[in-house]
C-alpha cells in the first residue's frame, strides 16, 4: 500500500508542474493537462482498490485454509511405506473422502511434525511396519523426534490402518507401537486399529467401511467386491416393539456348507434392492428391465438389484436416453454391510441384531433396510464372513467383563454362547439400552445363563427408565472397585457397540479406574478388546 501511495505522488509530482506551465498557454492545453491528471489519479485509486481487494482475499483465503484446519470436514492421511504399498492405500484412502465432500491434505510421516498434528482434529493413518516391528525408513525421523517429545494431543481423533505380515513374530509391530504413542497423548481413537495381513481384502474392506461412517457416507463404494456365499434367511424377529428407537431384528441365516467362525468375527453382507425402487427407476428412465443384458444370463431387473441407483434428481441426468447396458456401465455396485456375528457355530445357524437405519427423505438404509424388511422369508442372501481375530475370546479360561450397548449385544452374545458351550464361567455382563419395558434384548436368555451360573453379574443402564439419564458409562464407574478386583484376578475386558458415543466414554472410565500404564498393558496382552462401529 506504501508503495502505491509513493508512486501516486510522485505522478502528481511531475504533473502539477506541467499543469502550471500550462497557464502560459492557450486554454486547451491547460484543458489536456488537467485530464491527463485526472486520469492518472484514476488509475491510482483503481491500482489502491485492487491492492485492497487481492489483501482482502488473501486474508479471506487464509482464513478459510485455517477454518478447515480446525473443523469436522478436514482430515489429514498419513502415511509411512516401505514398498509403496501403504502409500497407495493412503492414496485411495484420501481420494475417498475426497469423493465424499471431505477436505483432504495427504503426507508423508516424515513431513509431519507436532504443529501440524496440532492443527488438524481428525488424522488417518496408513502405516506398514518392515522386519520384527520396524519403522519404514520414511517414519524414522516422526518416531526419533515427534513420538519422543511429550505432547498432549487431546483435540485429536484419530485412527490407524496397519499393514504387516503374520510371519513375523511382532505383526503390524510398528502400528502398534504407533498406537500406543497415540494414546500415551492422550488423542481418542475414531476407531480401533485395523491390521492387514498381506493385502487381506477383507481387512481392506473394513477400513472402507469405517471410512464411511467417518465421512458419513453410506453409499461409498467398496474398492473390491467381497465374494460372497449363498445364505438363506429363515428367521426374522422384531425385539423392541413398542420401543422410542427404531426398530431391532433378531435374524437368523442357514446354509448347507459348512460353518467355520468363532465369537467376535463379523459378517458382510451383499444389499439388494427393494422391487419397488428398481421398478420406479425403469419407469423413470422408461427402460424395459425384463430384456436381455451381458450374456444373456440375466435380465436388466436381476442386474440392477445389486447395483447402487440415484435417489436424486440431478443423479438421473447422466442416464436419461442411455440403453440398458450402458446404464449399468454408469452404476456401480452397492457397497457392503458389516455386522457383528450373535451366534456361534455350534448354533447351526449364523445370527445378527440389526438396528433399522432411517434417512432423512424416508428411505431405509442400504444393509438395514435389505434385511430387516425388503429381503423374503427363505430367500438368499450374499453372505461372507470375515475373521476379527481382534475379538476372538480369551485363550484360557479366565474371567470376562463383557461391556455394550444397542446392538452391540450381538457380539457380546457370541461370547457368552461360546462361554456356555465350553463350561466357562465369571462372566459379568454390564449392558444399556433406553427402555427396559421394550429394549431388555434376549432378557430370558440371559436369565438362564445367570441361573445355571454362565453370568456372574449383570448390570443394566436404561437410560430412559429414570429422570436423568444413566448410561453404561456411569454404572461402570459406579462399579468401578469390583470392576478393579475382577482385573486383578486376571479378568479381560471386551467392549461392543457405538464407537461415537459409548466406546469412548467407557474408555476413558477405564482410563480413570485403571490408570493409562495399566490398561496399555490389559492391551497389549489381549486383556483390553473393542469390537465398535
Amino acid at each position: 500500500m506504501k508503495f502505491v501511495m509513493k508512486h501516486a505522488l510522485v505522478g502528481l509530482t511531475f504533473f502539477l508542474p506541467s499543469l502550471a506551465y500550462a497557464e502560459s498557454f492557450h486554454m486547451a492545453h491547460l484543458l489536456n493537462a488537467a485530464a491527463v491528471v485526472t486520469l492518472y489519479l484514476l488509475f491510482c485509486g483503481w491500482i489502491v482498490w485492487r491492492y485492497r481487494k487481492t489483501a482482502a482475499q488473501a486474508r479471506l483465503s487464509k482464513n478459510q485454509v485455517n477454518a478447515n484446519l480446525g473443523d469436522e470436514s478436514s482430515v489429514l492421511v498419513a502415511y509411512a511405506s516401505q514398498t509403496g504399498n501403504a502409500e497407495q492405500l493412503a492414496q485411495k484412502t484420501a481420494e475417498s473422502l475426497r469423493l465424499a465432500g471431505l477436505a483432504v491434505e495427504i503426507h508423508a510421516l516424515s513431513a509431519i511434525n507436532t504443529d501440524m498434528l496440532k492443527r488438524f482434529t481428525r488424522v488417518l493413518f496408513v502405516v506398514s511396519t518392515t522386519g520384527e516391528g520396524d519403522a519404514p525408513d520414511n517414519a524414522v525421523e516422526f518416531l526419533q523426534k515427534v513420538m519422543l517429545d511429550d505432547t498432549r494431543l487431546t483435540h485429536l481423533a484419530y485412527a490407524i490402518l496397519a499393514l504387516g505380515d503374520t510371519s513375523y513374530t511382532h505383526f503390524c509391530g510398528f502400528g502398534h507401537t504407533l498406537d500406543t504413542w497415540l494414546q500415551h497423548t492422550h488423542a481418542n481413537p475414531l476407531f480401533d486399529m485395523v491390521e492387514v495381513d498381506k493385502s487381506d481384502d477383507g481387512a481392506l474392506r473394513h477400513w472402507q467401511y469405517q471410512l464411511s461412517v467417518l465421512a458419513k457416507d453410506t453409499e461409498m463404494a467398496d474398492w473390491k467386491t467381497p465374494e460372497y456365499q449363498h445364505w438363506q434367511l429363515t428367521e426374522r424377529t422384531l425385539l423392541n416393539a413398542g420401543s422410542a428407537g427404531a426398530p431391532v431384528y433378531h435374524l437368523r441365516l442357514s446354509t448347507q456348507q459348512d460353518m467355520h467362525w468363532q465369537a467376535g468375527d463379523i459378517v458382510e453382507v451383499g444389499p439388494r434392492n427393494a422391487q419397488k425402487s428398481i421398478d420406479t427407476f425403469l419407469k423413470r428412465l422408461g427402460l424395459d428391465g425384463a430384456i436381455s443384458v451381458g450374456d444373456g444370463s440375466m435380465t436388466f431387473n436381476e442386474a440392477l438389484q445389486n447395483k447402487l441407483l440415484p435417489h436424486d434428481a440431478a443423479d438421473f441426468d447422466g442416464l436419461v436416453s442411455l440403453d440398458a447396458e450402458a446404464v449399468l456401465l454408469r452404476l456401480t455396485t452397492l457397497p457392503h454391510r458389516e455386522y457383528s456375528i450373535a451366534s456361534i457355530p455350534q448354533d447351526n445357524s449364523l445370527e445378527l441384531v440389526i438396528r433399522q437405519t432411517h434417512y432423512a427423505d424416508g428411505r431405509l438404509g442400504i444393509g438395514s433396510g435389505w434385511l430387516t424388511e425388503y429381503a423374503a422369508l427363505n430367500s438368499d442372501i450374499a453372505v461372507r464372513i470375515r475373521e476379527n481375530a481382534a475379538f476372538h475370546p480369551p485363550a484360557n479360561d479366565i474371567p470376562l467383563i463383557l461391556i455394550g450397548n444397542g446392538t452391540g449385544i450381538a457380539g457380546l452374545r457370541a461370547h457368552l454362547k461360546w462361554r456356555a458351550h465350553t463350561g466357562q464361567r465369571n462372566s459379568w455382563l454390564i449392558f444399556g439400552e433406553r427402555n427396559a419395558k421394550h429394549d431388555a434384548y434376549f432378557k430370558d436368555e440371559l436369565e438362564r445363563w445367570r441361573e445355571q451360573g454362565v453370568l456372574a453379574r449383570v448390570e443394566t443402564a436404561f437410560s430412559r427408565d429414570q429422570g436423568e439419564h444413566v448410561y453404561v458409562q456411569d454404572v461402570l464407574r459406579m462399579v468401578g472397585p469390583d470392576v478393579l478386583q475382577w482385573v486383578n484376578e486376571g479378568a479381560a475386558i471386551y467392549v461392543c457397540g457405538s464407537a461415537s458415543g459409548m466406546a469412548p466414554a467407557v474408555h476413558g472410565v477405564l482410563l480413570e479406574l485403571l490408570g493409562e500404564a495399566r490398561l496399555s498393558t490389559l492391551t497389549a496382552a489381549g486383556r483390553y478388546r473393542r469390537d465398535v462401529y
